[in-house]
């Protein structure tokens, strides 16, 4: 074990040459980490948008979709991991799986809340001039509800970037799998340098998503100055 007995090598929480030596894998692990958690973010997108859009045109239905996602979320992820294994085996499909399952209650609430902000003038107004229900509901046909679909949008990206970790119980944790092996044998850098990748990875892709929100709702930015 590092850093036990009084003869113990160091064991620093920073260490570059850590970094260097082990760059290859840690390396890996990133793109493993950001990979999973892009994809998962962008098939919850896909299943979320058409749910809260059918949610918004039947509002009898928003109470048992949002239920739905809410029980998915309340699930713990340890459990959850362990209780779709046996179903879809030890990991990447497994994690993906959770990870998707987690980030839907967020998406699918925040782009309800965005939807249902847009004037129905504004709809009666697209579908006058020939859209279809499913254009009119569109973010490029609806630009009111673009801020709270990106809000969403961030907040389940940062989520899943934290929940990515927990991957470790399946064997396909990204940055986990570092992180719980320096919690087994105590390498406190190794520990450290997992911990700071998957904070600046969370801070870069919410800055990503803040840049794109801004940029593609250019009238909040005139209201604001």
């Amino acid at each position: 074990m590092y850093g036990q007995g009084m003869d113990a090598a160091p064991n620093p929480w920073f260490s570059w040459d850590y970094v260097e030596r082990n760059w290859d894998e840690v390396s890996d692990r990133l793109v493993i980490h950001t990979t999973l958690t892009l994809q998962a973010v962008l098939i919850a997108l896909a299943i979320a948008f058409p749910l809260a859009v059918l949610a918004r045109r039947i509002p009898r239905l928003a109470g048992p979709i949002t239920g739905v996602s809410g029980v998915l979320y309340t699930i713990p992820s340890f459990a959850l991991f362990g209780l779709l294994a046996p179903f879809t085996g030890i990991g990447r499909t497994t994690v993906l799986i959770g990870l998707v399952a987690y980030a839907l209650l967020v998406l699918v609430r925040n782009i309800l809340v965005g939807l249902q902000g847009v004037d129905r003038d504004v709809i009666d107004a697209a579908r006058g001039v020939g859209y279809s229900p499913c254009e009119c509901s569109s973010p490029s046909s609806l630009p009111n509800a673009l801020p709270s679909i990106i809000a969403g949008l961030r907040i389940a990206t940062v989520s899943t970037v934290a929940l990515v970790t927990v991957g470790v119980v399946v064997g396909y944790g990204g940055l986990g799998q570092l992180m719980f092996r320096g919690l087994q044998s105590d390498y406190r850098a190794q520990i450290m340098t997992a911990t700071l990748l998957c904070l600046a990875l969370a801070l870069l892709l919410d800055l990503v998503l803040a840049l794109a929100g801004r940029w593609a709702t250019p009238w909040l930015r005139g209201r604001a100055s």
